[in-house]
């Protein structure tokens, strides 16, 4: 284990966009390519849109990420990117979607949510390393909007951030996933690939 450089990843999105298969996904393709894999997972009402917290730690001891301390985040809600900052290292990437789901209190109009721009912009103060991509869009070209969660792990992989690669995912979606849900998830993952080429 002392040979691999350790690389830990931080998920933030809400319950439903698949924060957690998405987590699954990427344990499983790592231990698919032989390496040491630990991640864990936080949430809380989830099917109600709450917050969901996920870490994948790859060739590390500790099991948890602290503030400062993740090499790359995935914001499967571009509100969850801003609330979760604190936790990405310096100089750590960012791949966040710039599409909301907003919670009941911002669609009901008793509150409101941050501009996209405001989002950018905090993200901008911590890392310059960061692509905003419409994953729900992409979910919805490939044939799901669920499918926007791969799509974003599919950027992610092509980034070469991770030891994590296309390859390697499209394989886990073709092993671990139902058969009828496989060329949808493969192809949320190349228009993934392809924004952050």
């Amino acid at each position: 284990m002392s040979d691999i450089k350790p690389i830990r990843i931080f998920m933030t999105g809400v319950g439903g966009q698949g924060t957690l298969t998405a987590t699954t996904l990427l344990a499983n393709t790592v231990l698919s390519l032989g390496l040491p894999v630990t991640s864990g997972e936080i949430h809380g009402m989830a099917q109600r849109g709450g917050v969901v917290e996920s870490t994948v730690l790859i060739g590390c001891k500790s099991p948890k990420i602290g503030h400062g301390e993740a090499d790359v985040m995935l914001g499967f809600e571009p509100t969850e990117t801003m609330r979760a900052l604190p936790y990405l290292k310096s100089g750590g990437s960012i791949f966040s979607s710039s599409e909301y789901l907003l919670p009941l209190s911002v669609a009901t109009g008793r509150e409101s949510c941050p501009e996209l721009s405001t989002i950018e912009e905090a993200v901008k103060a911590c890392t310059e390393d960061y692509l905003f991509l419409p994953c729900q869009t992409l979910g919805i070209e490939a044939g799901a909007v669920q499918a926007g969660n791969i799509a974003l792990l599919g950027a992610m992989a092509a980034s070469g951030k991770t030891p994590i690669t296309v390859e390697a995912l499209a394989d886990t979606i073709r092993k671990s996933m139902k058969p009828k849900i496989v060329d949808v998830n493969l192809k949320a993952l190349e228009l993934g690939a392809a924004k952050s080429a």
